[in-house]
């Protein structure tokens, strides 16, 4: 039985590391840059952080209008917002997205790479077209917005923290997701490399290989672009072992955790989020 005179309790109070901690994920005070966050994942992360105690956020993303719905919704939280219209696919503009983030807010304390695109094709089918598309946005924007993080905190000798959200098609991808699921690999690869190299300056990289998620995006991709009608998602949920697929707030949550200094020292981790990746078989 473990109690007040246990060693390991006496050993930590000398040390003066018996401290009386509570299970509260805070990010207050973080200035934090959110790609892909005019809706869904990114959306829900930005106001998740927000009511986290986030001083200020900063939303990338393509449509303008949009972005300043949800930079409305951050200051009616009693934060500060900006918005800054991105398309992550250009070489140059992860690089602009830094810098306009630290211009508006002085600094950047955290980064989360939500956005994405999950165009279909199997490696007999895709062409160069949209394996460049892919890796564009996929892959190398978060590698540059983390390099552009990463070398802002160095300069500053501050900590932070980077989340990537990645996808449980990385371990392997259904046929048709072959070159989505290897832009994530690519970028799962980069957040253990970045986790562990920068781990000495007190930046903390982690991913979260999501799965089936109910996003926007998704509903627009299976209705629309797969053809499946608006029947599709009650059909999918009804096979789910939860009765509904991931929502977007699940998403949050997890990712403010991996944000917070309660996470600390995590690094490096790649976490499922997934009610159906079992034993290495996807479906």
């Amino acid at each position: 039985m473990i109690g007040p005179t246990d060693p390991g309790i006496q050993s930590r109070k000398r040390l003066g590391l018996e401290k009386e901690t509570k299970m509260e994920v805070r990010v207050d005070d973080k200035v934090l840059l959110v790609t892909g966050a005019t809706q869904g994942i990114g959306r829900a992360v930005a106001l998740e952080a927000v009511r986290s105690g986030a001083a200020a956020i900063i939303l990338t993303g393509r449509n303008k209008q949009r972005g300043a719905e949800v930079v409305a919704e951050i200051l009616e939280l009693g934060a500060k917002a900006a918005f800054v219209g991105a398309n992550l696919e250009e070489q140059d503009a992860p690089a602009r997205v830094i810098s306009a983030a630290i211009d508006n807010f002085g600094r950047l304390d955290g980064l989360v790479n939500s956005a994405a695109l999950s165009d279909r094709a199997s490696i007999a089918d895709a062409d160069t077209a949209l394996f460049d598309h892919l890796f564009a946005l996929n892959t190398r924007a978060p590698m540059f917005l983390m390099q552009g993080l990463i070398r802002h905190l160095q300069e500053r000798k501050a900590p932070g923290s980077i989340v990537n959200i990645l996808s449980i098609h990385a371990h392997g991808a259904s046929i048709d997701l072959a070159i989505y699921g290897a832009t994530k690999a690519a970028v799962s690869l980069l957040t253990k490399n970045a986790g562990f190299a920068h781990r000495k300056d007190r930046i903390r990289v982690n991913g979260i290989n999501l799965g089936w998620t109910d996003t926007p995006g998704e509903r627009e991709m299976q209705a629309v672009k797969l053809g499946k009608g608006e029947s599709w998602l009650a059909e999918v949920e009804s096979r789910m072992p939860w009765g509904r697929l991931i929502q977007p707030e699940d998403v949050a949550r997890l990712t403010v955790f991996l944000l917070s200094d309660i996470s600390i020292p995590m690094t490096g981790a790649l976490i499922d989020q997934d009610q159906n990746y079992v034993l290495g078989v996807l479906g």
